[in-house]
């Protein structure tokens, strides 16, 4: 299985990402024709710059000649002119009418408003481009547009896309997911985001790095700061990784192809500016076979709480939608015997689920971590008995099935209100699944 690696240690952003594809092998003139075929009046400069000893391709959005800047910096210029407008239009207002002072105020504001997502469909509907890659375009405005929305309750057809709606973000944007459709790898990986730090100006003030739609994108990817404070990972950026990537981890098992660094617009001092794509096979069979996904992994060390608690603890965690809860026997400090509580969920959960076992156990302290697993495909299958039906649970390796088992519950129901043996209903159960498989064959 052919994979790649983004790999995020300076941040994320689109100009970014688009140095990286051309620097991995993609043809600059297909981002070229893909910008054309967007009739925006936007054009690419492609150069190669060095960033804190890394030579990497820098990608920049030329729009009617004039060249994409940092987010913060496009507001503060905006302001600037905003201001220069207002004061020039009160020094000269005996020689120009009030209606050219107002236009001259407006200028700014109308530049920054954005377009509606309707607007960029119907854009990136009439452009030349493929259809996966119009899906995959749509799909990363309509991931921005959902976190606009709920950042400020607005309907998600209503939201303007302010700074993000700007020809270089649909740029960005469309140019990332023919680029990615061009790399020809079965999936994308993504390193967790090095998101920066300190306060960046939007369209709505100042705010907090990461910035509000930032953090509602990377919802369930793994994210930490260096220190740098600068933001490092920019919504276009945010929306591009959390649709384009099929999950987030360490660097994988591979065999290296190729790579490229793509190149921001700073130049720190002690940190190379660039993000990573890396190209190549994965080395073991198994993950072309089964899925990876990353999890949490959450602990907590018991030996002062009533035994007779833990099984509730198991039960709620698994109500509140652990993957999975158990108990492992431990010897603790002062030879005091105790037990592991295991849980494990997904990262979005973790949060929750932590504050579920201070709520519940007598616990100090949680640990958490981060890991990758790989799972087999998983369906349900239901099948009758003289009793009723019970769920079988089938999981297939690489599409031919490895196991089944009768679904605990579903037994031990029939079971209790038959008053028989529950290992004979699972038998029932299990000859039922392979007379019915065997049916089908």
């Amino acid at each position: 299985m052919r994979i790649a690696y983004l790999d995020c240690f300076s941040g994320m952003s689109g100009d970014m990402f688009l140095g990286a594809l051309v620097d991995a092998g993609v043809s600059p003139d297909l981002l070229e024709r893909t910008v054309a075929a967007l009739n925006l009046g936007a054009k690419l400069e492609i150069s190669r710059v060095n960033r804190s000893g890394i030579t990497a391709t820098k990608v920049d959005v030329l729009v009617h000649g004039e060249k994409e800047l940092p987010r913060e910096e496009f507001w503060a210029q905006t302001e600037a002119e905003h201001r220069h407008s207002h004061d020039e239009s009160h020094e000269h207002s005996h020689s120009h009418s009030r209606e050219e002072g107002r236009k001259a105020v407006s200028a700014p504001h109308e530049h920054g408003h954005g377009r509606s997502l309707n607007e960029i469909r119907e854009i990136i509907g009439r452009a030349a481009i493929s259809e996966g890659a119009r899906k995959k375009a749509l799909e990363i405005f309509a991931a921005l547009g959902m976190a606009e929305a709920k950042i400020h309750n607005h309907d998600i057809e209503s939201v303007h896309f302010h700074e993000v709606g700007a020809v270089d973000a649909i740029v960005d944007i469309v140019g990332a997911a023919v680029g990615a459709e061009a790399l020809d790898v079965d999936e994308i990986v993504c390193s967790p985001l090095n998101v920066g730090g300190g306060t960046v100006k939007c369209a709505h003030g100042v705010f907090p790095v990461p910035a509000p739609a930032t953090v509602e994108l990377l919802k369930g990817a793994p994210v930490y700061s260096s220190g740098v404070q600068v933001e490092l990972v920019t919504p276009t950026g945010a929306a591009i990784v959390s649709v384009l990537a099929k999950r987030f981890g360490a660097f994988p098992e591979m065999t290296i192809e190729k790579s490229g660094y793509g190149a921001g617009t700073r130049d720190f001092p002690a940190q190379p500016n660039v993000v990573r794509l890396t190209i190549g096979e994965a080395a073991s069979a198994l993950a072309a076979k089964t899925a990876q996904e990353t999890i949490a992994i959450l602990e907590a060390n018991l030996d002062d709480m009533n035994p007779q608690v833990f099984g509730y603890v198991m039960d709620r965690l698994l109500e509140e939608g652990a993957l999975d809860v158990f108990g492992v026997p431990v010897q603790m400090k002062k030879s005091r015997p105790g037990t592991l509580l295991a849980v494990l969920c997904r990262p979005e959960d973790a949060v929750r689920l932590t504050q579920l076992i201070f709520t519940e156990t007598s616990t100090l302290g949680v640990r958490q971590r981060l890991e990758q697993r790989q799972t087999l495909a998983r369906r349900w299958v239901t099948v009758a008995t003289q009793w009723g039906d019970v769920r079988i649970k089938v999981a297939s390796l690489n599409g031919t099935v490895s196991h089944y088992a009768p679904e605990y519950e579903d037994c031990r129901r029939i079971a209790s209100e038959q008053r028989m043996p529950l290992k004979e209903v699972m038998q029932a159960a299990t000859q039922a699944y392979l007379r019915e498989r065997s049916e089908k064959q």
